[in-house]
Order: C-alpha cells, then sequence, then structure tokens
C-alpha cells in the first residue's frame, strides 16, 4: 500500500480535470451550450430513456437545475421528454436527430483536446495511468458499497 502525507496527487487530478473542462468550454464556445447541456446530452446519448432524476443523479446535480438545463435543451430543438408508458408521472429523456451533429462536433473537440493534453507523454505511462485510475475508481466504488451496506446492516440491526 502507498503511503502519503501529501495531497499532491489529489490536487493534481483535480487540476488536469479543471483545466480539462476549461480548455473544452473554449474550444466548445460556437456551439452555445453552457457545460451542463453538453454533460446532459453526452450522458442522454449514452442513456437514452433515462428519467430527469436519473440525470441529475449522473451531473451530481439537484432536479429542479437539471430540469431547467433539460426546458432549455428541449427549446433548443436537441432534446425531448417522451412519456413513460409504464409511470404516466416519468418523462423519458432522448435526443434528437438535431442533436447528434452537436455531440459529433464535441466529440471532434474531444478528440483534439485529449491529443494536445497528451503530447508528450509516453504510452505505456498512459496505460499504467489509466490501469491505476480505474483501480482507484474500483476501490472508491467498493467504499460506496461498503457505506450503503453498513447503513443497511445498522437499520437491521
Amino acid at each position: 500500500m502507498i503511503q502519503t502525507q501529501d495531497n499532491t496527487f489529489a490536487y493534481l487530478l483535480h487540476d488536469v480535470t479543471r483545466l480539462l473542462r476549461k480548455h473544452f468550454d473554449r474550444r466548445a464556445t460556437h456551439l452555445q451550450l453552457t457545460r451542463a447541456q453538453w454533460r446532459a446530452l453526452k450522458v442522454i446519448e449514452h442513456r437514452p430513456g433515462l428519467s430527469q432524476a436519473e440525470l441529475a443523479d449522473h451531473l451530481d446535480m439537484e432536479p429542479i437545475p437539471v430540469g431547467r438545463v433539460i426546458d432549455r435543451l428541449q427549446k433548443a430543438g436537441y432534446v425531448e421528454r417522451r412519456a413513460d408508458p409504464a409511470d404516466r408521472r416519468r418523462w423519458c429523456l432522448h435526443l434528437t436527430g438535431k442533436a447528434d451533429g452537436v455531440i459529433a462536433q464535441m466529440e471532434v473537440i474531444g478528440a483534439g483536446l485529449r491529443e494536445d493534453a497528451l503530447r508528450h507523454v509516453d504510452g505505456d505511462d498512459f496505460k499504467a495511468m489509466l490501469r491505476a485510475l480505474a483501480q482507484l475508481k474500483g476501490n472508491l466504488v467498493a467504499l460506496d458499497q461498503n457505506i450503503g451496506a453498513d447503513s443497511n446492516q445498522r437499520r437491521a440491526s
């Protein structure tokens, strides 16, 4: 196990993530989408038919602001709400054909940014970093599952 008293890792991870977002935002200004909007489009692309509550969970946002994001995306013609046949209180979110073009542009922007960000990074180092990040994510997901299991056990006691 790696022991460290230093927060360098967390700060670097945060800074890299923040800088990637900042540079993506700059490159995507012509799309006239907010970060929350383009993130919502990507989540809906990967999970068509999800509800606004599920989208809020994926975006780590509250449901009311997500509703406003969806309102704007719907008004712009990128998203449509469809009634859930199994639950009339639930709306399922789907992309429109218009969204496909914007998402394609976002993919081009993302690919260019990745290329620029990874310049001078050795391929083997990159693969090792991906393995380490995947392990870190697995560890943190397991912590979440353990917390849920612990709280379930306390309620059962």
